[in-house]
């Protein structure tokens, strides 16, 4: 009886306490507007001070005040401010469901200010939830009110949330220039932590483009100005960040202090956290909550049931809090106990995580070292003979050698195939290809690829149909190289399984929404046909319908798997359908924006051109160590009516350089002695301006960051066409002349 009658007191306290600060306030004149206030200033402070919980409670009771005044701004105020608090909470749920009845409220009252405030807290929401599309929609609505209520401090903390879904979609483009306003808006109004912030999504942005250096400083910048605010979460980020850079630039050791300073940082915040979200706090609110709702449930008894004994009333209040205490409390040491377990468990799941993570790099850069090295031994000895075959073919062979040099030149032709659709593959897998959209004619594009494939159907016995729906503009802008690839490997695919037959190929028109038409492509023949059982992997790396149909058709097996690749970076939808031997259709579903009509392009002379440029002799020096080469690269040359000088080593052409004037080297970069790359970096430090290729057979995207580095003005691969080559060598020797006139 003595503890029924102390938590009798401690309620009647309560009540009295609440009445006569009410009844104070009324005496004392304080508005219903200045209590609002107030309660809205009193959970800023909680959660500056990370009392989170607190925080919610006090706005709940300030709700109800401007529930009572009917007070809707406010109410929506609050609503938005009680969502923020969830979002920090990693509530998802609660805040979902109030930042919604925030929107609703301050879209009725058209309290566009705050409105935009609740947008973009719904837009952080959408973040958190990976839902990148739609919290960048929520971003750009708030921002342009913003804008133009001249808030420039959340101005540009928007821009940096626009940068990461930007990023997160792979619109770089767009990512760079939010990074950039918001770099902008923190050195006009001296913001360190928006500073700090941008500077380092721009590292993340560099890092992704693959360019390690300018990753590097912008990182190193953003953790120096971190450090000046005592900014732990930015601290942490930074530290990451250069983890990262110096791991892809190969220095293990500093990118493993980063990650260690990282490490500790974010321990640091993560204590921080696990004190506003830990059971206790989260007991302590649903207690206050529960506190409340009896101190209610005590005044509405009260009110109805007058004749009731005293000592009832607080024999139910107290059984009522005892029950809820007990409750809790045991909910508080189970949850201590499985957050225990829970804990120890994701160390473990943690520990296993790293090392597979350290595997599975050791294994991809095996990988891509093993697939330069292949590549580069396979393409040398190509470049020889496919050289020396079109070298043959050019200067009258006999009748009865054609056959074979033909046949020889097919072969290389077919290796040289096999290993670009290695590296291709290789280069979907990694996320290497990016889209390159120009304007062109669809029709066109068509026609002259089914153009060349007509000699290889025609030896089949195979006759080719296109149709193109009327309805369809022609030109549009896209990526038509990626198409025109697809369609070559689909068609080709067709001619191959094709003898005696058809294939059609149609283009029509699904659906179209402005200057954008979703479009579907089929490609179909009357050949052997693919089994069921096949159809489900024939996207699949080296599969193809059986070992029988490998020996009798050949092939790589690649082609569907690199259509399938380019599709997706096209963000479009690849599908089959096929009956053995009745034949197959692939159908291609894309949309490409509708563009002006083109100019019908002109076939350019680019021998003639370099001599209409007026250099006069064209002096260039190829520094290659392969005798063969050597040969073929002069014979290419004398082609163009160009001599040339040969060394056959980087020290020779470093002294050549210094003792001559050449227009152009041509530079071979695995050689004895010293390598091509540093040959041109010695070179670099005594003439920046003259051109130098790298003329090599190193093909991944991985080594083109050296080559940069090196001072290399473009990159040649071997082997090569004779048209490229002249394309390259022009364009390279008409901009020096632009630069020099």
């Amino acid at each position: 009886m003595p503890l029924i009658k102390y938590y009798l007191t401690v309620f009647i306290a309560l009540l009295s306490t609440h009445n006569y600060a009410q009844n104070k306030n009324e005496q004392n004149g304080i508005s219903t507007k200045d209590s609002i206030t107030a309660g809205i200033y009193k959970s800023e402070r909680f959660v500056t001070n990370n009392n989170l919980y607190d925080a919610i409670l006090v706005l709940k009771q300030t709700k109800t005040i401007a529930d009572r005044s009917k007070d809707k701004k406010n109410q929506g105020l609050i609503y938005s401010k009680i969502a923020e608090i969830h979002y920090l909470l990693n509530d998802q749920k609660n805040a979902k469901t109030t930042i919604e009845k925030a929107i609703r409220i301050q879209s009725e009252i058209n309290d566009d200010l705050n409105l935009a405030v609740s947008q973009y807290t719904k837009g952080l929401i959408y973040l958190k939830d990976k839902l990148y599309a739609q919290a960048l929609e929520y971003f750009n609505i708030s921002k342009l009110v913003l804008e133009k209520e001249n808030c420039v401090e959340v101005v540009a903390e928007v821009s940096l949330k626009q940068a990461i879904c930007a990023m997160r979609l792979n619109h770089l483009e767009a990512a760079h220039n939010f990074i950039k306003q918001a770099i902008t808006i923190g050195e006009s109004y001296k913001l360190s932590k928006i500073k700090s912030a941008a500077h380092i999504k721009n590292s993340v942005l560099h890092f992704k483009k693959n360019n390690l250096n300018t990753a590097l400083l912008e990182a190193q910048k953003g953790l120096d100005i971190s450090k000046t605010i005592e900014d732990l979460a930015l601290i942490s980020e930074g530290y990451i960040n250069l983890s990262n850079i110096y791991k892809a630039k190969g220095d293990y050791k500093r990118s493993n202090n980063n990650l260690w300073a990282h490490i500790a940082i974010k321990d640091s915040i993560q204590a921080l956290k696990d004190k506003r979200l830990s059971p206790e706090k989260s007991a302590q609110f649903t207690l206050n909550q529960k506190e409340a709702k009896v101190l209610k449930l005590q005044g509405e008894l009260t009110a109805k049931e007058e004749n009731e004994s005293l000592e009832q009333l607080t024999t139910t209040l107290s059984v009522a809090l005892i029950m809820i205490l007990s409750f809790l409390t045991l909910s508080l040491y189970k949850n201590n106990n499985i957050r225990t377990k829970t804990n120890n468990m994701l160390y473990d799941k943690n520990d296993k995580l790293l090392g597979e993570k350290e595997r599975v790099e050791i294994a991809a850069k095996t990988k891509t070292k093993f697939l330069s090295t292949v590549t580069h031994e396979l393409r040398t000895p190509l470049y020889a003979v496919i050289g020396l075959t079109n070298m043959l073919l050019d200067e009258d062979p006999k009748p009865e050698q054609i056959k074979h040099l033909k046949a020889l030149k097919f072969s290389g032709d077919y290796l040289l195939t096999f290993i670009n659709d290695i590296l291709q593959v290789n280069k979907i897998e990694a996320n290497k290809i990016e889209l390159d959209p120009e304007i062109f004619n669809l029709k066109h594009k068509i026609k002259n690829v089914i153009s060349s494939l007509n000699n290889s159907a025609s030896s089949n016995n195979t006759t080719i149909h296109f149709q193109y729906d009327k309805n369809l503009p022609k030109t549009y802008e896209g990526d038509q190289l990626k198409i025109s690839q697809i369609l070559i490997n689909l068609i080709g695919n067709s001619i191959k399984f094709t003898k005696n037959g058809d294939i059609w190929v149609s283009v029509s028109q699904l659906t179209k929404n402005g200057n954008a038409h979703h479009i579907c492509i089929e490609v179909k023949d009357n050949g052997i046909g693919i089994t069921k059982e096949k159809q489900a992997h024939m996207f699949d790396s080296f599969s193809q319908g059986s070992v029988q149909i490998n020996r009798k058709y050949g092939g790589t097996g690649l082609g569907l798997s690199i259509v399938k690749g380019l599709v997706d970076i096209l963000k479009g939808t690849i599908y089959l359908k096929s009956e053995l031997g009745k034949g197959s259709s692939f159908f291609i579903e894309i949309t490409l924006k509708e563009a002006k009509k083109l100019a019908a392009p002109t076939a350019v002379d680019y021998t003639k051109s370099i001599k209409d440029l007026g250099i006069g002799n064209i002096n260039i020096l190829v520094v290659e160590d392969n005798k063969i080469n050597q040969m073929i690269t002069k014979k290419t040359l004398a082609k163009m009516n160009i001599d040339c000088e040969l060394v056959d080593n980087g020290e020779e052409a470093v002294s050549k350089v210094k003792a001559n004037n050449y227009h152009v080297v041509l530079m071979d970069i695995h050689m004895p002695g010293i390598s091509g790359l540093e040959a041109t970096k010695r070179i670099r430090v005594f003439n920046k301006e003259l051109i130098i290729f790298a003329l090599t057979a190193v093909t991944l995207e991985d080594k083109m960051q050296e080559f940069d580095d090196a001072g290399f003005n473009s990159i040649i691969s071997k082997p090569f066409k004779q048209e490229d080559f002249e394309k390259t060598l022009y364009t390279a020797l008409a901009q020096k002349k632009a630069i020099l006139s």
